[in-house]
């Protein structure tokens, strides 16, 4: 995550840069690769695993005379290399001219109804590839997709497997769900270890926190305050129109508010008009160290 004297002096001196780079071309290519075979491999039946294996296992023995020793590596890359030839995947320079510039359209807000406005595209700022990011309720959901486009590694906390389900056939249909897990938890009663952080940024959907009792909405933003990196922030978002960011903000009395450009809201825009309010909250210096103790 950049800091504020590396943001201020790349935009006073030469166009904003990271200090992390994206990853290389050849190392996102073979990330997709793995990603779809085992996406594939998660939706087969064990039978049909287990027999992708003896075949795998019969070529192997046929190309080496019967002679060699099956290793579970070698094992592996074959059943990979027919997952591959099954579904058609294609080849680096294919992958390059196709797959490239959709990545490339992804990690812009607006491909998610995004407004430049929006507290989650103006941290895209000052995050890079591979900071962590919490995500917490389904209506944060764009969010989720924008983030895992930039390489950063999250962890998102929803309420129920139906919204668990969506997030995660979105993410596969769109080629990210190597960036991302879902967890289904009890908000404010209990979250995975994988939610340990340290966050760089941590995305609140407001709705789905105001819902709770006081007591486990304080403990949720507590805990996930106290799991923040030194210099996060946080960006407070609303999926329901009903419900405004601000709604959380007695949870946050030492952090600072900082400044989101006001942008106007397109013509016709309608609902997705209405996503975007939001709240972008800096941490404050010295916080606690100690984790709050869930309900």
């Amino acid at each position: 995550m950049l800091t504020a004297a590396q943001l201020e002096s790349s935009e006073t001196t030469a166009p904003a840069h990271r200090v992390r780079s994206l990853t290389s071309l050849e190392h996102q290519y073979r990330a997709y690769l793995m990603q779809r075979i085992e996406d594939y491999k998660e939706n087969l039946p064990r039978a049909a695993l287990m027999s992708l294996g003896d075949e795998a296992a019969q070529e192997l023995q046929r190309g080496k005379n019967e002679q060699l020793f099956l290793t579970d590596m070698m094992m592996q890359e074959t059943v990979d290399q027919q997952i591959t030839s099954r579904l058609r995947l294609p080849s680096f320079r294919k992958w390059r001219t196709k797959i490239l510039p959709l990545r490339q359209a992804q990690r812009q807000p607006n491909h998610w109804g995004i407004p430049s406005g929006d507290p989650v595209a103006v941290a895209l700022k000052v995050i890079e590839p591979q900071d962590k990011a919490l995500v917490i309720g389904g209506g944060a959901d764009r969010a989720t997709y924008l983030l895992a486009a930039h390489d950063l590694e999250i962890c998102c906390l929803v309420g129920d497997s139906s919204t668990a389900t969506r997030l995660e056939g979105t993410l596969a249909s769109e080629a990210l769900s190597g960036q991302c897990e879902v967890f289904v938890v009890v908000l404010g009663i209990w979250a995975p270890p994988q939610a340990g952080g340290p966050f760089h940024l941590v995305v609140v959907d407001v709705a789905a926190v105001a819902g709770l009792p006081q007591n486990r909405q304080r403990a949720l933003i507590l805990q996930a305050q106290q799991r923040t990196a030194p210099g996060g922030l946080h960006a407070l978002v609303s999926s329901d129109v009903k419900v405004a960011p601000e709604a959380c903000l007695t949870h946050y009395p030492d952090w600072r508010r900082d400044p989101i450009p006001s942008v106007p809201t397109p013509r016709g825009a309608g609902k997705a008009g209405s996503r975007t309010r939001g709240l972008l909250l800096g941490a404050p210096p010295v916080r606690p160290t100690s984790l709050v103790s869930l309900p």
